[in-house]
């Protein structure tokens, strides 16, 4: 079946889990010859990187697939990845390949009448761990226990939370303070639930010598790992802090492309592997990552925080992998998890079902694309 049409949407939603923040992400919608639609997404997070990626969608990479095989995923994911050689993998070109590789993986799942998993290789898990993630209020903090109490009460098995809803307040900031939150946190979830907690490392607030000393600070209250800790691209002090303390690292979410994440896998520095589909060249790269993960004997975490296909893409990648320990899941309702599609997922004990559906498993709701759609 050849490919008929290629379309890039622009997406404009307020984030109830940021108190209402204007987030942006761009879908893409390709369509066959004879209907059948696939979607895809990117977080492109950004107002200007959003209307930037419809250009490369439509105007760049488009043409390549036009009238070409559906069929076809992984040659249109090389073709792409070549032709964007001179502007680079990475930014908004990454944004763009992801979309429309997710997308072509639906459409494929959906000619074929199989699921995406059985697509990859086959099912392994019949439910995923969802991870259910939040922003700390900094200023609010019993809003921020009160959160932690009701996921409990929802059934999650393993909960996340970090950063802070403004810049000027985020966790890292204040050791006695990032003590005493953990600690509270902690005696809030009881001993049974997994607890990660996320720093703002992209923004640099901790030297290597302050992370050592902060995950021995918090080492009595068992995290299941410290995600992001230090500045992304310094492998060298990621490496030096999992030598010097035992609380496993996260981190990933910010790479782009194989040869990145070869260097983090190789780095020495690294427990848990964070990959977002929607970023990181879709499932196809995502693919790639994970089987160096799995040789490597590490272990890796989605960071799907965006919309319903997003979740969609992780949930598959999770059920075909062995080395896959959680998902981030939004534990709120959301537009873009809710509204976008007419079937939205829905946590069971701390769980997300693997959907048998044909492609991606959901069901996008034109009329809401058309809602939150914006143009420059």
């Amino acid at each position: 079946m050849k490919i008929s049409k290629i379309q890039a949407f622009p997406m404009a939603y307020p984030e109830p889990h940021y108190k209402g923040i204007e987030r942006y992400i761009t879908l893409v919608r390709i369509e066959g010859e004879d209907g059948q639609v696939g979607w895809g997404e990117c977080i492109s997070q950004f107002r200007e990187a959003t209307l930037a990626t419809k250009i490369i969608v439509e105007q760049g990479l488009a043409p390549l697939l036009i009238d070409e095989n559906a069929l076809d995923v992984e040659r249109h994911w090389r073709r792409m990845l070549d032709h964007v050689w001179w502007y680079g993998p990475e930014g908004v070109a990454a944004f763009a390949v992801s979309a429309i590789d997710m997308a072509l993986w639906d459409l494929a799942g959906k000619t074929l009448g199989q699921p995406v998993c059985r697509l990859l290789g086959g099912q392994l898990h019949d439910k995923v761990v969802a991870m259910a993630s939040f922003i700390f209020d900094m200023e609010n903090f019993d809003w921020t226990l009160g959160e932690f109490r009701w996921l409990k009460e929802q059934g999650y098995h393993v909960v996340k939370a970090g950063w802070g809803m403004r810049p000027e307040a985020v966790f890292g900031l204040d050791r006695n303070k990032d003590i005493d939150i953990v600690r509270q946190v902690r005696e809030t979830i009881g001993d049974e639930l997994e607890l990660i907690v996320d720093t703002p490392g992209a923004r640099n607030i901790w030297d290597l010598n302050t992370a050592i000393q902060r995950f021995r600070d918090l080492e009595p209250y068992r995290l299941r790992w410290i995600e992001q800790p230090l500045l992304p691209s310094d492998l060298d002090a990621h490496a030096r802090l999992r030598d010097a303390t035992a609380t496993p690292i996260g981190t990933g979410e910010d790479e782009w492309d194989l040869d990145s994440y070869r260097r983090l896998i190789h780095s020495g520095g690294v427990d848990v592997i964070q990959m977002d589909p929607g970023r990181c060249h879709g499932i196809t790269g995502c693919r790639q990552y994970i089987k160096l993960i799995e040789a490597e004997n590490l272990q890796w975490s989605a960071h799907t925080w965006s919309s319903a296909l997003n979740t969609a893409a992780s949930v598959h990648l999770m059920a075909n992998s062995t080395h896959g320990v959680a998902m981030d899941f939004k534990p709120h309702e959301s537009p873009m998890q809710h509204e976008l599609v007419t079937d939205p997922w829905i946590q069971q004990a701390g769980y997300l079902a693997v959907r048998d559906q044909p492609g991606l498993g959901v069901e996008v709701n034109e009329d809401i694309v058309e809602k939150y759609h914006f143009e420059a």
